[in-house]
């Protein structure tokens, strides 16, 4: 399969597959006599799996870790559960932050700008201090 199909296929784009082939995240399982790339359905599967770790937050470099436990021949679960239980309360941090974030900026919202005859923007004053 040519790289435009396996794109469809795993639901990346071309440009994407060939930035993971440069990383080494995946290898075409030949090149054509015109040296073209031609994909297997185990390339596929494994575009694929790249394409919902990264849906599910996981970086490059932990994807690649993701791979390896796949490919070694006898992979541990307790190894990957550990590994996911680790990105879970990272993504659970970045959630926190987040609303952290959200509940800043609506804090500022209701203090800003709500009177005609309110001089200045909270929201563009946050985080500067006025000299006097």
């Amino acid at each position: 399969m040519n790289i435009s199909s396996a794109a469809k296929a795993s639901g990346l784009s071309a440009k994407q597959i060939r930035d993971y082939e440069k990383i080494g995240l995946v290898v075409p399982s030949h090149r054509t006599e015109s040296n073209y790339r031609a994909y297997s359905e185990i390339d596929i599967q494994r575009l694929t799996f790249i394409r919902h770790a990264r849906d599910v937050g996981f970086s490059l470099t932990q994807i690649k870790d993701l791979l390896a436990f796949r490919d070694a021949p006898s992979h541990n679960c307790e190894e990957v559960l550990t590994f996911t239980t680790k990105h879970i309360a990272d993504l659970t941090d970045k959630i926190s932050v987040l609303e952290s974030m959200r509940q800043k900026l609506i804090s500022l919202q209701k203090t800003s700008c709500l009177s005609d005859g309110q001089s200045g923007c909270a929201i563009m004053g946050f985080g500067f201090q006025q000299n006097k």
